[in-house]
């Protein structure tokens, strides 16, 4: 039987595409795909609290355990999140994600050698907690970008900040301010002082390396100046955005603790013995000598004087 020919013109049939065309077809594909996800990804954070992290899947992998106990942020004391804003980002409420003033002077104190420093914002640190991982170079960096430009828009300040001090990590295998909280102190983070909180936002740049990289007590002298710096925050009204519409918590002092403590971070490299004094160390360093070499000093004159018996002092009147 004769094969029927096709009545379809032959500039109107559709072509085979090459496998270069098929890629570029996948590879956009691909990329709406993710684009979709990520946003009904953030979509529902906005209102289901993050269960898991990749930061803590290597946490657990590696046996160091994730520990975490979520805090609301109407419940958690105003002064941790002032104590957050005063050590990671005076902007967190004029900025809509990014610092720009933060990431370029960040880049010239890299440039100039040195310790690197990041320039993150708050918003920053939250979608890379909450969604991405840490390190990954440009292409995180360029994730992290997308997911920050989504919870600012989708989330709102309110949000970023709860999730940010319930995601953060506070310490090995510890993981929100809630949790830190407990493990150094005690108590929750509903009641804490300010003391408390500054000593918790320094701890936040790195929780798993900020006692070993600064021995004798760094935590410590960094939390004081956080700590000088909240009532700052709370005179300018840096953490209005947190809780514009809603009421603030009332603050609360931090209760008492019936069990002891965890150490505080970076108590532990610092030295319990008091430094001894000076003349305990150094020896006395004999006088320069005036004679002339090669000549002797004449022996002093003998004198038949009794030395007077030295002062007594008057009598205490104290008891």
């Amino acid at each position: 039987m004769p094969k029927r020919r096709s009545t379809v013109p032959t500039y109107k049939r559709r072509q085979p595409r090459g496998f270069f065309r098929r890629l570029i077809g996948w590879i956009i594909k691909l990329i709406v795909a993710l684009f979709l996800i990520s946003i009904l990804w953030v979509l529902a954070y906005r209102f289901v609290n993050p269960p898991l992290t990749f930061n803590m899947i290597g946490d657990l992998v590696a046996g160091r355990g994730a520990n975490k106990e979520w805090m609301p942020i109407g419940e958690t004391d105003r002064d941790m999140v002032r104590a957050a804003i005063a050590a990671e980002d005076s902007k967190f409420c004029t900025h809509h994600g990014f610092d720009f003033e933060a990431i370029e002077d960040a880049m010239k104190r890299n440039a100039s050698g040195g310790h690197i420093r990041g320039g993150s914002t708050i918003s920053q640190q939250t979608a890379k907690n909450a969604f991405l991982w840490n390190g990954g170079g440009y292409a995180r960096k360029g994730a992290e970008a997308w997911f920050t430009f989504l919870i600012e828009h989708l989330w709102g300040k309110r949000r970023i900040m709860e999730v940010y001090l319930n995601l953060a990590e506070t310490g090995v295998g510890t993981y929100g301010v809630n949790e830190g909280s407990q493990r150094y102190f005690g108590h929750d983070s509903s009641a804490m002082s300010a003391t408390e909180a500054a000593r918790i936002a320094a701890v936040l740049p790195l929780p798993k390396k900020r006692g070993a990289i600064a021995p004798k007590g760094f935590t410590r002298r960094y939390g004081n100046t956080i700590a000088a710096r909240i009532p700052a925050v709370a005179r300018d009204g840096l953490d209005a955005c947190v809780y514009a519409g809603t009421v603030a918590p009332a603050n609360k002092a931090p209760p008492v603790v019936a069990r002891k403590p965890r150490p505080l971070p970076g108590e532990e490299y610092e030295s319990p013995r008091p430094v001894p004094p000076v003349e305990n160390v150094v020896p006395d360093v004999p006088a320069p000598s005036t004679q002339v070499p090669g000549t002797e000093t004449p022996p002093a004159p003998e004198t038949n004087e009794t030395p007077a018996p030295p002062e007594e002092s008057p009598p205490s009147n104290e008891i």
